[in-house]
């Protein structure tokens, strides 16, 4: 999908469909109310028939519309609009996209008149992109035969009243098809199976990206990985037959000697729970378990797009949590990179098993700052739902740019509490730690504290992502969460 901008009246721009708004009252949009002039009256008899509510996300078509250059005119429900809102925005961008009919090539929207509070051209743009990109991506590249009722436009323009605003709005594209570009390849990571998506095969898929984006990457085997000293990851692997991978990625879109940020992703391919084991029901899921690691790889892709002036690495430990004779039971202790040991009293608490030494091999680095994302915790999707992200922190302002960045970006994160007295959960009889508190009693918190123990060289935040990074049910699929929020964040640190 192309997204350009084109600057004309709506009821004379020349494309195959012009989308124009309406809200629920009867009121039309600037756009809308050119077309209803042009046309003597067509957008208004529509509403007043009733064929037109305004409804949030209703789209009525409209053909060959007297006065009106385009063959099809998309009507789209706005809503209130004392209510239209960011989140409202994207849902008529994507109503839009998916009601703009088979035989359209090109679609404009006239959206830059379908007003929210506070936000500029440039976030008009690249929050159309974004959305419409949503609408095109599709899961079916594994099927033996590809859906054929996914018809989207292959080009959306945004359509612009004045000549002025079309700088901001070809750079708000421009990053947002970037994003976009990286929620698809995170999205498709996370989608493939556990028997596709290996971590051999993430290795692979981060030595291609690095060879499109001239990125530097390290593939690091099993031998490397204990040559470091990663007893706590190399543990959690044990029990598979896949041999697991310490993947590194390096952008430099600043100067050599400028500090770099760095990407924690968790990549646990399949995840069974080891020997405490998970329940059946929905295990098929626990293939996004490595939505951390996906989004790590969306992220820079989107960065090495946009040719952002920063330098950002990306680290991934890969592996799957499996049960066997050769895997962690309850009661092993192990010893992380740091030099620290772990009493494992569940095998199901394993991705900060993997993230703590790769937390630890950060420090090598000098980071300005260090960000992890996993699907953490299930106590985190309790807590607050498929909504917002938890987000934990040792900086404030650290914590306050990523907590801003996902309010801009429509992918919202929470910051939840860090205080010492959850560390007390984490004692053990007999190693330096445990790697799980009492069952039941702030999960999340509690798998937080674990990693901040590995975290001390640097400012740092953790993304417990395991409510957000995918839908389940009838929508089941990878969100590519939370590119958005941490590409605009390093973005936005990039100056």
């Amino acid at each position: 999908m192309e997204f350009i901008t084109k600057v004309g009246t709506a009821d004379a721009l020349r494309t195959d469909c012009i989308a124009v708004g309406v809200y629920t009252d009867g009121e039309l949009t600037a756009a809308a109310k050119r077309i209803d002039a042009a046309s003597r009256g067509a957008v208004r008899a529509a509403v007043k028939s009733g064929d037109v509510t305004g409804k949030r996300g209703t789209t009525l078509l409209l053909r060959d519309v007297a006065g009106v250059a385009a063959p099809r005119v998309l009507l789209v429900g706005l809503g209130k609009a004392a209510e239209f809102n960011d989140r409202a925005y994207a849902e008529a961008v994507r109503a839009a996209v998916k009601g703009a009919g088979s035989g359209t090539r090109e679609l404009a929207i006239a959206a830059t008149d379908w007003e929210v509070k506070e936000r500029d051209g440039a976030w008009y743009a690249r929050t159309l992109a974004i959305a419409a990109r949503e609408v095109a991506f599709r899961s079916d590249e594994l099927k033996s035969k590809r859906d054929d009722n996914q018809a989207v436009p292959a080009r959306v323009a945004l359509a612009l009243a004045e000549a002025g605003a079309q700088r901001a709005a070809s750079a708000g594209l421009a990053e947002g098809a970037a994003i976009a570009n990286g929620m698809d390849l995170a999205k498709r990571l996370g989608n493939l199976p556990g028997n596709v998506c290996t971590p051999r095969y993430l290795g692979e898929q981060a030595v291609k990206l690095a060879r499109e984006f001239k990125l530097g990457v390290e593939v690091m085997d099993e031998r490397k990985i204990e040559k470091l000293g990663m007893g706590s990851f190399l543990s959690v692997g044990r029990g598979s037959d896949q041999p697991p991978r310490l993947i590194v990625l390096k952008y430099q879109g600043a100067a050599k000697g400028a500090a770099p940020y760095v990407l924690v992703g968790k990549g646990i391919t399949f995840d069974s729970g080891g020997i405490s084991i998970k329940p059946s029901a929905n295990m098929d899921e626990m293939k996004f378990d490595m939505c951390g690691a996906a989004a790590v790889f969306g992220t820079l892709r989107a960065l090495a797009e946009l040719k952002a002036k920063i330098n950002v690495i990306g680290i991934v430990p890969a592996c799957e949590n499996l049960p066997s004779g050769r895997a962690n039971k309850p009661g092993d202790i192990v010893k992380s990179m740091s030099g620290q040991t772990i009493e494992i009293l569940n095998t199901d608490a394993e991705g900060r098993l993997i993230l703590c030494d790769a937390l630890t091999y950060a420090e090598r680095f000098k980071p300005a700052a260090v960000v992890d994302i996993a699907t953490l915790t299930g106590a985190c999707v309790v807590a607050l739902g498929n909504v917002n992200s938890g987000l934990f922190a040792t900086d404030d302002r650290l914590a306050d740019d990523l907590a801003r960045a996902g309010k801009t970006m429509l992918d919202p994160a929470w910051r939840l509490p860090l205080d010492d007295d959850y560390q007390e959960q984490l004692k053990s009889n007999f190693a330096d730690m445990a790697n799980i508190g009492t069952p039941g009693n702030a999960g999340a918190v509690i798998a937080a504290c674990f990693l901040s123990r590995y975290a001390k060289a640097y400012p740092w935040a953790h993304l417990d992502i395991a409510g957000t990074a995918w839908k389940s049910g009838a929508a089941k699929g990878a969100t590519g969460r939370p590119v958005p929020l941490l590409t605009k964040f390093l973005l936005e640190r990039a100056g």
